[in-house]
Order: structure tokens, then C-alpha cells, then sequence
């Protein structure tokens, strides 16, 4: 039965993104820089560049221009606007009122309070300030946290940068996976047809049985399905690729990359004491920003329970305003010094029929001219201010505080948690890799010796096949052997490099080939 040959990045088990991101550059370093098409307005595809793509090309363009990217950068801009917000809490509160009325009928002036028969028209203007002096430290506290979450999202946008690389980076290997397989293809069928037309040859040399013919003309046939099933893989790849890096997928098939060079994977080290697991872990523990938001938003939970217990505490706030106000009832008395009325002052008589009779003094009143109220001048008048102190002490509240403790030092524990399950994935994804490289260069070593066997023994086949000592159902089974072993071999040659880079990421080297 014929081998299926499937993709070593579908055949391995998935590893966290962020762990494989490596090998985004490391192909790159050694190859010429193709400079990206400017950024396409939000939304819309850019157009495929002229040139081939690098891998180093692709990565840079698809972080600059992919829309998930955008999204968590944004989202680390509106954190940065929330601690900006949490930090002006501590500033005062102020506040400007007005208001103008009409009142119709019997109504009582805002300023004498004496009832009037009388339209009225009055306007009320305020200011209003206010400013907490103590709440508990629950305001700085809360500014300490909004910085810490402000530092974890920016981790994150770098996480995201990390995914991002790491499925171009699957796409760009996948891509030069199937092109390599498309060459080994060719190459077979080239031998397929050389096969055919020799057979046909012989055939009318009367050399071999027409079912040699047959045989080679069947196995022609299966050549190129195999070689359509690795060009649908390689334009598959090619979309995916272009997809991730936000290019107009009508520009597909004039996408072009460059291939590198590798070298053998035999001829490089891997077990020895540089790429020691153990070593690699604590290097990237250090480096990687999964582990510095989990870290982070552990301190931050911190402050969310210090924020909790400040509703313990007393609250204190003072505030202080000024008003004034007019009324278009209101009049101004005004002294006049040049008129004064005299009147006459009674005294008391007994014989009087009236009690009282006329004395000989009199009095004099002075004169008000009533004016009206001027608008200013009722405003500069009415002018009223205060100052006031709030005390708040908590007493009871249905356990509202106690339960809010309780529930921040539980988010501390699932902080903590969740930063030991990061960390603990880190060691094993990178124990995985080594473990995963060390497999794969060994298997390339063993998928050569067999790959040179089998030539050999295809070699051999293809000779007593051509001279009729050989059925065409061998035949097939020896180069489809042969097939078998050339494709896990060319498999094993990329895992091999996608693990052996994700070591050196982590390692902090310059990724190199």
C-alpha cells in the first residue's frame, strides 16, 4: 500500500505559538532584505510586492499590517487611557451650575421670602468643588494597578507579534516544504517517463511483454497525482500565507519567496551542554512577555486586594462652592439727602376724646427713592460661599467588604495559578522541542541510509524490470518505497530546523543558518 506522505507540521502535536517563534528569524538573517509595500488603510489587503519575500520580509510586513495585531495594540492604548483616568481620580472635582426661572402668580421672592402678586424671573448661578483627603489608599492603589495592567497588555501586543510570526513562519515552511516536494516529484517523473518511452521501445523490440508498458504508464499516472496533491499543497500554503500577512489574495500566484539554504542536519550539534533544557528554560522564563503578563497581573491582583481592604477605612472629602443669584422683583432703596419729610410727634392726653393730642416737637424722616436692582449688582450682593468637610465611616454594609476581600485574595490564588501553568508549559513545550529535534535528526539520519538503500535497490529493480526479470507490481513497490523514504527524509530535514530554532530562540543566539 502506497504511503500517504503528510506534512511534518500536521503530524506533530501543537505546541504553545509563543514557543516556536524562532524560527521567524531564523532563516532570515543570511538573506537579503526585501522592503515591504507601506501600510494598506485599516481593512484592506496591500498589494503583493514586485520582488520574492524573505522570511524575515514576510514576518516584519504581516506584524505591521495584520488586523489581530492592530487589535491588541489598540486594546494596550485603551488600557494606557484607563491609567490616565485612574491617575486623575486624584484630582478635584469642580462643577459650574445655572439656571433661570419664570414664576406666575402669588410667589415668594428667592431672597426676601415675602410672598408677592407677581411675576418673577430669577436666575441661580453656582461653583462647586470637591476633593477626596483619604479613602482608604483605595485611589493609588488603584493607579498602581492600572500601570501594572497597562504593562501586561503591552506583553500581550508582543505575544501577539510572537503567534503571528510563529503561523507565518508554519505557513513559510510549509510553503518550501511543498516546493521541495514538488522537485522531488519532477525528478521522479522525469525517470517515470524515461521509463515509458524505453518500455515502448522495447516493446516493439519485442524486448518485454506489453504488460511492462502498462505497468510504467500506471505508475506515470500515480507520479502525477502525487505531484498535483504537493502543488495543491504548495498554493494552499501560498494563500494561507498571504492571508496572514493581509495581502490581496488575488495577487496568490504571483507570490514568490525565497528559498534558503540548509545545510545537512546530520553536521549540526544538538546534545550537548549549550541547548541544556534546564538552562533554556530559565533563559527564556527571563525573555518571553506570556511569562511577564502572567507575573504582572499576579502584582495586580496584589493591588486589587489592597483596594479591597481600603473599604475598611474612613472616607474624607472636603468641598467648598460659591452662589449667588438675582430677582426681577427685588428693588434698591436709595437715600435721598435733599429731601426729608417732617412729622409730627403725639403725646398722650387724658382729656382728649382721642387720647392723644399734638406736641410741640416733631421728627424728620428722610426720603428712598426705590430703584431697580441691577443684574451685577444683585450677582456682586447675593453672593454667598462654604466650605465643608465629609467623615464617612463604615459600619455595616450586608458584608459587602469582607466578601470583596475574600474574593481579591481567591484572584490572587488564581493569578498565581495561572502563572505556574504558563511557566510549567514553557518547560515542557521546551523539553518537547528538544526532545523533538533530537528525534528528528535522527530519523533524517536513518530516512538517508534507507533513502541510499533503496535507490540502490530501485537501481537494481529497474533494471531486471527493463529486462523483463521483474513484474511491473515489484517494480511499483520499490519506487514507491523509494518515495516513501525520500519524503520522510525531506519531513524530517524541516522539523529538524523548526526545533533546533525554537532551542536557539530561547537560548537568545543570533538566528542564524
Amino acid at each position: 500500500m502506497k504511503r500517504r506522505n503528510t506534512p511534518f507540521f500536521h503530524r506533530v502535536r501543537p505546541r504553545p505559538l509563543a514557543l516556536m517563534v524562532g524560527v521567524v528569524l531564523a532563516t532570515a538573517s543570511a538573506q537579503a532584505q526585501t522592503m515591504p509595500a507601506p501600510p494598506p488603510a485599516l481593512g484592506q489587503p496591500a498589494a503583493a510586492p514586485s520582488g520574492p519575500w524573505t522570511l524575515q520580509a514576510a514576518v516584519d510586513y504581516a506584524v505591521t499590517h495584520n488586523l489581530t495585531v492592530r487589535q491588541s495594540e489598540l486594546t494596550a492604548q485603551q488600557q494606557v487611557a484607563v491609567t490616565r483616568l485612574n491617575r486623575a481620580a486624584l484630582l478635584p472635582t469642580a462643577a459650574l451650575n445655572g439656571s433661570q426661572s419664570f414664576s406666575f402668580g402669588t410667589n415668594k421672592d428667592p431672597f426676601t421670602n415675602q410672598f408677592q402678586a407677581v411675576n418673577v424671573r430669577a436666575n441661580n448661578f453656582s461653583a462647586q468643588g470637591q476633593v477626596t483627603l483619604f479613602s482608604g489608599f483605595q485611589l493609588r492603589n488603584t493607579i498602581k494597578q492600572g500601570q501594572l495592567d497597562a504593562q501586561a497588555t503591552r506583553a500581550d501586543v508582543e505575544k501577539a507579534r510572537n503567534d503571528l510570526s510563529l503561523n507565518v513562519a508554519s505557513s513559510f515552511l510549509q510553503l518550501l516544504l511543498a516546493q521541495e516536494l514538488i522537485r522531488a516529484s519532477e525528478a521522479r517523473m522525469s525517470t517515470v517517463r524515461e521509463q515509458v518511452s524505453r518500455s515502448e521501445k522495447l516493446l516493439k523490440a519485442g524486448a518485454v511483454a506489453e504488460g511492462n508498458l502498462l505497468d510504467s504508464r500506471a505508475q506515470q499516472a500515480g507520479e502525477e497525482r502525487t505531484l498535483v496533491t504537493a502543488q495543491n499543497q504548495l498554493a494552499l500554503a501560498q494563500l494561507a500565507l498571504v492571508q496572514q500577512m493581509n495581502l490581496d489574495p488575488a495577487n496568490a500566484r504571483r507570490f514568490e519567496v525565497v528559498a534558503p539554504t540548509l545545510p545537512d542536519p546530520t553536521q549540526l550539534a544538538i546534545a550537548d551542554a549549550e541547548l541544556d533544557p534546564n538552562a533554556t528554560y530559565e533563559m527564556a522564563r527571563q525573555k518571553l512577555p506570556e511569562i511577564k503578563a502572567a507575573e504582572l497581573r499576579v502584582l495586580s491582583s496584589q493591588r486589587n486586594l489592597e483596594i479591597a481592604r481600603g473599604a475598611y477605612y474612613p472616607r474624607l472629602t472636603m468641598a467648598g462652592g460659591v452662589s449667588t443669584g438675582f430677582s426681577s422683583v427685588r428693588n434698591q432703596q436709595t437715600l435721598r439727602t435733599d429731601q426729608f419729610t417732617k412729622v409730627p410727634v403725639f403725646e398722650l392726653s387724658p382729656s382728649s376724646p382721642t387720647g392723644i393730642v399734638p406736641s410741640n416737637f416733631v421728627t424728620v424722616q428722610p426720603a428712598f427713592d426705590v430703584l431697580p436692582y441691577k443684574f451685577l449688582d444683585q450677582l456682586r450682593d447675593n453672593r454667598g460661599e462654604f466650605l465643608q468637610f465629609n467623615l464617612t465611616v463604615p459600619l455595616l454594609n450586608g458584608l459587602q467588604t469582607r466578601v470583596g476581600v475574600q474574593r481579591a485574595q481567591i484572584n490572587i490564588q488564581q493569578s498565581e495559578v495561572r502563572a505556574e501553568q504558563v511557566r510549567l508549559q514553557l518547560r515542557q513545550s521546551i523539553e518537547q522541542s528538544y526532545a523533538d529535534a533530537l528525534a528528528a535528526q535522527r530519523r533524517f539520519a536513518a530516512s538517508s541510509r534507507q533513502v541510499d538503500a533503496l535507490a540502490l535497490a530501485f537501481r537494481n529493480a529497474e533494471i531486471r524490470f527493463n529486462n523483463g526479470l521483474l513484474n511491473g507490481t515489484d517494480f511499483n513497490i520499490a519506487r514507491n518505497n523509494l518515495t516513501a523514504a525520500e519524503s520522510d527524509m525531506i519531513q524530517a530535514k524541516y522539523e529538524f530546523f523548526f526545533r533546533r530554532k525554537v532551542l536557539d530562540f530561547y537560548q537568545g543566539k543570533p538566528l542564524t543558518l
